[in-house]
């Protein structure tokens, strides 16, 4: 194997000035080792500046996150914000997780855009991605970063960009600063020289300030014997949350906070789990084993930049059951609403969000409460988009997504770990004072809405290959839209990318409002929603599949039919794919 010209040239150039030496030897360790499959995926390509900001595996080249690639990303979202504020003194908070380099990088980003002239506000230590949020609106930033890679493995770091409102950017704001990301062409353009005097950093201050301002979305914070009944288990699986986690549960009156000791040393190697993912029953493994000894009532794991949560709870057999990440976000809507209700607060003037590819049981939840109710892409980010929109207008509740993202309140402007955190024990509390744990609580929204299934299948494609064959698959779906998928007819498709929805049934076509997106969605004559799509942050390829029974019940045949259902559903997928 041989490297192709342009190959070759770009791995000179980082054996040039510009770069250090430590960075020369990786690469002439490679070469010298003819390891040209490493050397073709570091340098194949560059790390991309995405919507979201940057996200990839450590390591010298182009295609890695190191100095050099934070520092050209953080250049051209310097030179943007500039531009942008042309008449402002431009000020940017920055956070980081526990991962490895995180500081280092945060530390960077630091020094590059005090280099351009702009005001720095950095945290001291590790804090969740919601408090870079919480800080970007509270000392008024224009910009935000948050060094992380959320819960990719130990081998990735990355960074998100927020902007002015604490939300992460959106269009077209997001379409400009990748333009002036792409405007660099060589490092020479890019000052790592930082300017001291333009550097703060934010202490404990900021903490006290959200930990307070939080209190108030509590829904019943009457309760409080009830908080002391119930018993929980956390575990911040190595990451951020156990700067804020165990404190906020105190603020609201939890007495039985167990925290997962081994889990609480801040590690970016994660060495007591294969995945620090809360989606994931292996991450709750030494979380679950704590709670059997203290009896808990649930489990709460938070993934490393403590944006997300996960729950396990106690079923009646005495087995901790994980609920997923549409049951949770189900459960937490009827929650608030329900309180919001009996205390008369809603008034027309409210509303939840969700993602596309989210349960519909939330959208007939919010229905029913008659609370409107917005449907947006897949992404965080546009939940936290429409909170700005609205501002002043309307006021927003709670709202999530599948992948165990919840917010309830606005403080913040992204999925928030913290308070979802808080709101779940209260839920759980509440709920047990009257006999009842969220099992069975989940049952009985079955019960009234009807039954919901979902399942996500992801599938790992890796490297230059791997990308180009998602992108091959994409093309063939739009190419060959499918007419069946698990025996069950399709009846509509909606392609978020070309932003039409056509019925195959009428042979019409509507037209959908949203951002262009690379995301397909199968609707079967049974209401089943089969969403195809690249993941935006991983090497992967994502099915999502919700199947719903119309019968006002929930037991064991429903959901062994749906699974069924489901399974065949994307085992045809995994065949065109093959």
């Amino acid at each position: 194997m041989e490297l192709e010209n342009d190959l070759k040239a770009r791995i000179q150039q980082w054996l040039g000035d510009g770069y250090d030496d430590e960075t020369k030897r990786e690469i002439g360790a490679l070469i010298n080792q003819k390891d040209y499959v490493a050397l073709t995926d570091a340098f194949y390509c560059d790390l991309e500046f995405g919507t979201g900001g940057i996200r990839g595996i450590m390591g010298v080249g182009t295609n890695r996150m190191n100095r050099y690639t934070v520092g050209v990303a953080t250049q051209g979202l310097a030179n943007f914000l500039i531009n942008h504020y042309r008449n402002e003194q431009v000020k940017v908070a920055i956070a980081f997780d526990n991962r490895n380099n995180s500081n280092f990088f945060a530390a960077v980003c630091a020094d590059v855009l005090t280099a351009s002239g702009i005001q720095v506000y950095l945290y001291e230590h590790l804090r969740p991605t919601p408090m870079l949020s919480f800080a970007v609106r509270e000392l008024d930033c224009h910009a935000g970063i948050m060094v992380t890679a959320s819960h990719n493995p130990k081998e990735y770091n990355g960074y998100k960009v927020y902007g002015r409102d604490g939300g992460q950017l959106v269009s077209p704001l997001d379409d400009q600063v990748i333009q002036e990301v792409r405007n660099i062409r060589d490092i020479s353009q890019v000052d790592f020289n930082g300017n001291p005097d333009l550097l703060t950093l934010i202490d404990e201050n900021m903490d006290t300030r959200y930990r307070e301002r939080i209190k108030r979305f509590a829904v019943y914070p009457e309760i409080g014997k009830q908080k002391d009944d119930l018993s929980i288990v956390y575990t911040s699986l190595h990451g951020t949350g156990i700067t804020m986690v165990p404190d906020v549960l105190s603020d609201w009156g939890f007495g039985q906070v167990y925290v997962e000791a081994l889990q609480a040393v801040t590690d970016g190697n994660f060495s007591t789990i294969e995945s620090p993912n809360p989606e994931e029953r292996e991450a709750f493994k030494i979380g679950l084993s704590l709670a059997e000894t203290v009896n808990a009532d649930i489990v709460l794991a938070t993934d490393p930049d403590c944006d997300r949560v996960g729950v396990a709870v106690k079923s009646s057999k005495g087995e901790y059951v994980l609920l997923n990440g549409n049951q949770i976000g189900s459960l937490l809507v009827f929650y608030v609403l329900s309180g919001a209700k009996e205390k008369g607060l809603l008034n027309g003037r409210q509303f939840v969000a969700k993602t596309i590819v989210t349960t519909g049981l939330i959208s007939e939840i919010a229905r029913s409460f008659e609370v409107k109710e917005y449907e947006v892409l897949t992404g965080f980010k546009y939940i936290g988009e429409i909170i700005t929109q609205l501002e002043g207008k309307e006021t927003f509740l709670v709202g999530g997504e599948e992948s165990y993202g919840y917010l309830i309140g606005d403080v913040v402007r992204d999925k928030d770990a913290i308070i979802s955190a808080a709101i779940i024990a209260e839920m759980a509390a509440y709920y047990k004072a009257r006999g009842q744990t969220l099992l069975d609580t989940l049952q009985s929204l079955y019960a009234i809405y009807g039954y919901y299934k979902e399942e996500l299948v992801s599938i790992t494609k890796k490297g230059k290959s791997g990308t180009e064959e998602i992108l091959t698959f994409m093309a063939r779906l739009r190419e060959r839209p499918l007419r069946y998928l698990g025996g069950v007819r399709i009846v509509e498709i909606r392609d978020y990318q070309s932003s039409v929805s056509i019925d195959l049934l009428k042979a019409g076509i509507r037209e959908i409002k949203l951002p262009k997106s690379n995301v397909l969605q199968f609707v079967s004559v049974e209401g089943d929603i089969i969403t195809v799509r690249p993941s935006g942050t991983e090497p992967k390829i994502k099915f999502y599949c919700s199947s719903t029974s119309g019968q006002k019940e929930s037991c064991e045949v429903i959901d062994d039919l749906l699974a069924e259902k489901i399974r065949m559903m994307v085992g045809d997928l995994v065949k065109l794919m093959d």
